[in-house]
């Protein structure tokens, strides 16, 4: 079985979807033919791409209709601009005409491109405002994080605005990357070198144990396309977008602030969460901490 697995975080956009998603079934729309690129780059002396980094279209997945949106990564980190952002946002405004049984985004991006700062930030906003307008008719939007980059920065707010996440062990969320922080604030408060600290920081082993993703996987391709299908076949009320939801997330991030005490490094907060053996965490495989969440959770609502 490890010999057929295929790495998610080492496919490009455009091979997630074939591999994610029913063989033969992705149509995409403004492809690389179309050439609709960033006028914004293209007057700073940039190189573009003939798609803005974004795959959008339709295909099924499992056999049910579904949108999808694959960022990628090797261009320009997936950062979003005003074409990016727009193609995310038309992909989510046809989902509300056409009512797919689910939306899924395959991200990994830095968050907004620096090059076109203003137009990147408001297309984040109209990305957000979309996912909710999405989610508020009924139809799940489903995040899949395990690229190379990551999903930081408005991207990392827009995941956390959709109804499931998946990620890998390997992934990574955030709302401000590890560079951004000690650019910021200094090596002290962060040191962006260390490997090890950005992962237990925000790695989908953490994000998993901490209540920030909803299923932890392998890097691998067929692991998140069985998480995707399961996410997909949940319903769309699972998360509903209410008053009395939004304050359950308000009384989940205090309790997870207040155990987190006066020294928030993870594997000081793994201990205080009740696991008998922190340091073990990064070496062990997906499957063994998902056994853990369940008493995480219980020490969190506690």
């Amino acid at each position: 079985m490890l010999k057929n697995r295929v790495s998610y975080a080492e496919c490009t956009a455009r091979e997630r979807i074939a591999l994610v998603l029913d063989a033969d079934s992705f149509v995409e729309w403004l492809p690389p033919s179309a050439r609709v690129t960033s006028p914004h780059l293209a007057q700073l002396g940039v190189p573009t791409s003939f798609d803005d980094g974004v795959a959008i279209g339709r295909a099924h997945l499992d056999g049910h209709a579904v949108f999808v949106a694959a960022q990628e990564g090797a261009f320009m980190g997936g950062g979003v601009g005003e074409v990016h952002g727009a193609k995310l946002v038309g992909l989510l405004q046809r989902a509300l005409r056409d009512r797919p049984q689910a939306v899924l985004l395959l991200a990994e991006s830095g968050g907004v491109r620096l090059h076109e700062a203003n137009a990147g930030l408001i297309a984040v906003s109209e990305v957000m405002r979309a996912v909710l307008d999405v989610r508020a008719a009924g139809i799940p939007v489903v995040t899949l994080i395990g690229g190379a980059n990551g999903c930081f920065g408005g991207m990392g707010i827009v995941a956390r605005c959709t109804d499931h996440i998946v990620m890998s062990d390997t992934g990574r969320l955030a709302m401000s990357g590890p560079e951004v922080i000690e650019a910021s604030h200094g090596v002290e408060e962060f040191d962006a070198r260390d490997r090890a600290l950005v992962w237990r920081t925000t790695g989908g082993k953490h994000r998993y144990l901490t209540g920030d993703c909803d299923a932890l996987v392998e890097d691998d391709v067929q692991a998140f396309r069985a998480a995707a299908i399961e996410a997909v076949g949940r319903p769309a009320a699972s998360r509903p977008l209410t008053l009395q939801g939004l304050e359950q997330e308000h009384a989940a991030l205090a309790a997870r602030l207040q155990a987190a005490g006066t020294d928030p490094e993870a594997l000081s907060l793994w201990a205080r969460l009740g696991i008998l053996e922190p340091a073990r965490i990064p070496e062990i495989g997906a499957a063994a901490v998902r056994l853990l969440r369940p008493s995480v959770s219980a020490a969190l609502a506690a």
